[in-house]
């Protein structure tokens, strides 16, 4: 209930007509026009019933019902409703048990002056306003309450069944981690192992509080990379570790595996170490296999070859010139043949470590200029401009040559054969310090950003947009050979617009002497 001080009901009893006739002139005079006037309390019960008031005039001394009796029943209807008592000067004791009994604001002794009488039934007005708007917001607290119990009820069960579930799910992923065949650790930036489960026991020989103590380069060996300084040098969050291995401190004995690291936190990695010992075995079978068979192959193939060639330059006779055409196709098939059997053994030789580097010093432009000009009249049969940029000065470098061209005729050959018609391909190399860096730039299609980090594995044909008809080899040879000298090798590219093959060596320049100019 919103009660309106401008507006407020006002009920006035009284059982002289005379009296109510007064009140109602007054309430004429100012202002008051929702008033209701009675001349039997029985009467304004009734109305009470049914209307609210926001202030009850009553008079004391009345027929069939006094004051008091009727303050009494409008209460039980409206007990914060202000009610004001008119007595006569004698009735001050009963007035003043009517404020105990029935809850008077006010009584007012007749005959009364109007200015004061309407001060107080103004104020008889707002207090029931603020009455009204107490139990307003009283009732509203007390709803806020309830809802406030309910869902604090509901609140602490949906936290009981949160935890359970949760107690659950870390029961589980607990056993996961704690019986994984792989191993499990934690470790912070400088490589202090913090967690362990039971595979990393096993792979280690030591119990999980003694992991504790160690630091992980203790741990893992690798020759390719330090795991601390590969974590701390770089932005990824995740990182994947090849060819290392773990160490059993126990029985000195070192496992070959693979180890993925991902960030948990600012300060904390989780790594998991798989053991790769049947996959090496099993490749060590198949690449075995392989180098034998192709081995087989190179005698009958060398074999098949010279023997064609005598048919072809009439050692062995005579032979029109459509038998020459076949047999030259022939020879040329058996020599792509015993190419792809060389490629694969060289393969085969790089991933067994079986080949030794036999380095020398030697002229690096010396090299790359003469496979220029042995692949000049392939790039003059397409209409390619062959672009040949190499620094002034005479650079030796102390590398395996023979590997080193292979590289370099390879990323020169692949580039003029995936270069269009009327293309461009430009060979350069530059130094820097004792570092070399050769790039083999074109103009050609480019190859997607997608296809870029498979065209260095084993058997790469081209890209997804289009194949090659080679073994799929070349690339991944030139890796190695690179690698083998702790080198690097990567490909920049933008579809339509060329591709960069480039390799670096690092610390091979021992001198670069001035060119001497012609005259």
């Amino acid at each position: 209930m919103i009660i309106s001080m401008e507006t407020g009901k006002i009920v006035v009893v009284d059982d002289e007509k005379i009296v109510t006739s007064a009140f109602k002139t007054l309430f004429m005079v100012e202002g008051f026009e929702n008033a209701a006037f009675f001349n039997n309390p029985k009467d304004a019960l009734k109305y009470l019933e049914n209307n609210v008031p926001d202030l009850i005039i009553s008079d004391f001394l009345m027929p069939e019902m006094n004051g008091l009796e009727f303050l009494t029943e409008a209460k039980k209807l409206y007990p914060e409703v202000s009610k004001i008592l008119l007595t006569g000067y004698a009735d001050k004791e009963n007035a003043i048990r009517a404020i105990n009994e029935v809850g008077l604001y006010r009584y007012i002794e007749k005959p009364w002056d109007n200015d004061d009488l309407i001060i107080n039934i103004k104020n008889g007005i707002e207090r029931s306003y603020l009455l009204s708007q107490l139990r307003q917001k009283i009732t509203e607290l007390e709803a806020a309450h309830k809802e406030l119990e309910k869902y604090s009820h509901n609140l602490e069960k949906i936290v009981e069944e949160r935890t359970a579930d949760l107690v659950k799910s870390n029961a589980k992923l607990s056993g996961i981690i704690t019986n994984c065949a792989d191993g499990i650790f934690v470790t912070d930036n400088d490589g202090n192992i913090e967690q362990a489960n039971q595979a990393c026991e096993t792979l280690s020989g030591m119990s999980e509080e003694n992991l504790k103590k160690i630091n992980l380069k203790k741990l893992i060996c690798s020759e390719k990379s330090d795991i601390i300084d590969t974590i701390n040098s770089s932005d990824n969050n995740e990182f994947f570790i090849r060819d290392c291995s773990i160490l059993n401190l126990l029985s000195n004995v070192e496992t070959p595996i693979d180890i993925s690291l991902a960030r948990i936190s600012d300060k904390h990695f989780v790594g998991v170490i798989h053991n790769i010992t049947e996959q090496k075995e099993s490749d060590k079978l198949r690449d075995d296999f392989i180098a034998t068979l192709t081995h087989d192959l190179r005698t009958p193939l060398l074999a098949a070859i010279q023997t064609l060639k005598f048919f072809i330059d009439g050692s062995l006779g005579e032979i029109s010139d459509k038998q020459k055409v076949l047999l030259s196709t022939m020879q040329k098939s058996n020599e792509d043949l015993l190419g792809l059997v060389n490629a694969l053994l060289e393969v085969y030789r790089f991933d067994a470590q079986k080949l030794v580097l036999c380095k020398t010093k030697f002229s690096f432009n010396s090299l790359v200029t003469q496979i220029y000009n042995e692949l000049k009249p392939l790039a003059d049969r397409k209409n390619i401009t062959f672009k040949l940029e190499i620094p002034n000065d005479n650079v030796t470098i102390f590398a395996d040559g023979g590997e080193i061209r292979r590289v370099v005729c390879n990323l020169c050959g692949n580039a003029i054969n995936y270069t269009n018609n009327d293309g461009e391909v430009i060979v350069s190399f530059k130094t820097e310090v004792n570092d070399l860096i050769f790039s083999v730039q074109d103009n050609g299609n480019g190859i997607p950003k997608e296809d870029i980090p498979h065209l260095f594995q084993r058997f790469s044909q081209g890209t997804s947009q289009k194949r090659s008809t080679g073994t799929g080899l070349g690339l991944y040879l030139s890796r190695q050979i690179i690698e083998a000298h702790n080198g690097k090798i990567w490909l920049e590219s933008k579809l339509n617009k060329g591709s960069e093959f480039s390799f670096l060596l690092t610390d091979v320049v021992t001198e670069k002497n001035k060119i001497a100019e012609k005259v």
